[in-house]
């Protein structure tokens, strides 16, 4: 079977001699675990890269290395670590961070969904949600491409397309005018010709878009009329870089037809969005320059040192092109090959084939200025099916090594909005005939007479590294638990072991089980802090 083309990618036969053929394939299989929701089988990789399985294993094991993907039987798995590729890019852009806010607001004004979007050639991918919670919910996520021709959006990028971008388009419509390439949105229904001569023929798609921009270049703002599904409407205006006057973004205003019609849209809630649009702007001009972060360090180091261990299994020009990306970030849009390479502790060499390697799969930008750009397809690399993951889950797979490692049973609680309870959210048993069974959507009442209410309600006090319960909650049962901190250093939840008195002593829980729940805790909170930092996780 040939290796799948993305749609985005140069022809293989315009592959550059210099491009790195082992950074190639993993990108594909990045992205097929992306589009596949974040697991796949290695078979699955297999058929759907083309590649062999001896290649894919390779790949799979070099990302697992990296802690890109954890591997669950059979299958791989996509982690919070990958995220850091898509963090470089919205890092990068400063666009989420500085206006991000205005977007939260807006949603909270309206009572809707807001998002911001960018151009991805001739798609459109969203950098920011603020969206409802409702039982029928907007489902896209940070880093989802769309066509944008069935966008909101679409219509305003399309502004400054220039013919190159029309004629990128008018071939993709023509190779797949279902938009199947697209996973993130249903496939776009087929056009027919009306049976009856007096019926009105349903609208050519491609004519429609056409149509949409000329629009929204008069207008200065366009609608989306149910074109992704039957119900979603939506509106959006463009955000100008002050410093050029094109397009930094495009903010959106997502409803249902069971709140607002299209037109509704229009007339009541576009104003509120051009003031707001208006906002985001001045603070776009009044923005200081970024400061640069520290780069990453030591990475040419760490996978020198992992192919020396590793061997074969480790593929090393894999790991150093990914680390190539994590170079760009806040105050590091634009990089000189020279700052590439300093930053990655790479040669240049290596810098620069990586980064051809990235211009031909779309992933970087050249600049006039000799230097290179993230592009938004980076976040195609892992980031959608992690944006918005609960802490739950992202701690699951850390609570399931620990209780394998300590043999009890462990959990994560976290106080309910009210305050005034402790619930449990993720539980991992462990095999013994007497266990302490506390299930996933207890709760408690918030107190200290817990460990894990003396964690939870000592908040950020730092002193209280971890609480113990002796027999204070059910008698026979001893309880230790320990903060799980945000990014700002706030006790948001704890994590918890409990055990049965003839089985450890008090001592025993603080000199054995203190260190375990410690160091899981310190992984959780790493998975916790590159998930959020461009996405909230919901607690629970």
């Amino acid at each position: 079977m040939p290796a799948r083309t993305t749609p985005t990618a140069a022809p293989d036969s315009q592959v550059p001699e210099e491009a790195v053929t082992p950074l190639i394939r993993g990108i594909a299989v990045l992205e097929e675990l992306t589009s596949a929701g974040g697991t796949m089988s290695a078979s699955a990789l297999e058929r759907a890269t083309g590649l062999a399985r001896s290649t894919v294993d390779r790949i799979v094991a070099t990302l697992a290395r990296m802690e890109y993907v954890r591997l669950d039987g059979r299958d791989a798995v996509l982690t919070p670590r990958v995220m850091e590729l898509g963090n470089a890019y919205l890092a990068a852009l400063r666009l989420p961070a500085l206006l991000g806010s205005r977007a939260d607001a807006l949603a909270d004004a309206l009572d809707e969904s807001v998002s911001l979007a960018v151009a991805d050639r001739d798609g459109i991918r969203f950098i920011h949600q603020a969206t409802r919670r409702r039982a029928m919910s907007l489902s896209f996520r940070i880093g989802d491409l769309l066509p944008a021709e069935r966008t909101a959006p679409g219509p305003l990028f399309a502004t400054e397309w220039t013919d190159a971008d029309w004629t990128r388009w008018r071939t993709r419509r023509t190779t797949d005018p279902h938009g199947r390439t697209f996973p993130a949105v249903p496939p776009a229904p087929h056009t027919r010709p009306a049976e009856d001569p007096d019926q009105e023929p349903e609208k050519d798609p491609d004519e429609d878009f056409v149509r949409r921009t000329e629009r929204a270049a008069a207008d200065g703002w366009s609608l989306d009329d149910q074109l992704i599904e039957p119900g979603l409407v939506a509106v959006s205006a463009p955000v100008r870089d002050p410093r050029t006057g094109r397009l930094a973004c495009v903010a959106n205003v997502v409803s249902h037809t069971s709140r607002h019609t299209a037109a509704d849209l229009r007339d009541t809630l576009l104003p509120r969005l051009r003031t707001t649009v208006a906002e985001m702007e001045e603070d776009l001009r009044q923005a200081p320059p970024a400061e640069p972060g520290p780069a990453p360090a030591g990475l040419a180091v760490w996978t020198g040192a992992s192919k020396h261990e590793l061997g074969r299994e480790f593929i090393e020009s894999l790991a150093r092109g990914l680390t190539v990306l994590t170079a760009f970030g806040e105050g590091r849009e634009s990089l000189t090959l020279a700052e590439v390479a300093k930053a990655t502790g790479l040669a240049r060499a290596t810098a620069r084939r990586a980064l051809i390697t990235y211009d031909h799969l779309n992933l970087v930008a050249q600049t006039p200025h000799r230097t290179f750009t993230l592009t938004p397809r980076v976040l195609s690399l892992g980031f959608p099916p992690l944006a918005g993951t609960p802490l739950p889950r992202l701690a699951e797979p850390h609570l399931r090594a620990l209780t394998d490692r300590i043999q009890e049973t462990t959990h994560l609680a976290a106080l309910t909005e009210t305050g005034d309870e402790i619930q449990c959210t993720a539980r991992v048993t462990a095999h013994h005939v007497m266990r302490v069974d506390i299930r996933i959507g207890t709760r408690l009442p918030a107190t200290t007479d817990t460990a894990v209410g003396r964690v939870l309600l000592s908040r950020d006090d730092h002193d209280h590294d971890h609480a113990l319960t002796d027999e204070e909650l059910e008698q026979g049962v001893r309880t230790l638990a320990v903060p799980i901190h945000d990014r700002a250093g706030r006790t948001i939840a704890a994590l918890a072991t409990s055990t049965h008195t003839a089985r450890r002593t008090a001592e025993d829980c603080v000199d054995t089980l203190l260190p375990a729940l410690t160091t899981t805790a310190t992984h959780i909170e790493t998975a916790l802090h590159t998930a959020s930092r461009f996405t909230p996780v919901p607690l629970t």
